[in-house]
């Protein structure tokens, strides 16, 4: 059984489509280096009420941190 939460209008899909492409568009024009999944998944947390500038500044610290680094990457932790 498919719950009606799920099912989407096939007009609504498609413009929502073509809001997240245009979305994506000026994205890439900022040079936010953010991908199409995480801009849709910014763009609905933007839909269920969250504040878009607490959002950007979470991305933006996000963006700083430097990656985890992982303990068997480095040749300095192998015994000789």
């Amino acid at each position: 059984m498919v719950k009606a939460c799920c099912v989407m209008d096939p007009e609504a899909a498609r413009t929502a489509r073509e809001s997240l492409d245009l979305a994506f568009h000026m994205s890439n024009i900022l040079d936010t280096g953010l991908d199409r999944h995480t801009l849709s998944v910014l763009v609905a947390l933007c839909d269920l009420g969250l504040n878009p500038e607490a959002l950007a500044a979470v991305v933006k610290e996000l963006q700083r941190e430097p990656p985890p680094s992982t303990p068997f990457s480095s040749s300095s932790s192998q015994v000789p």
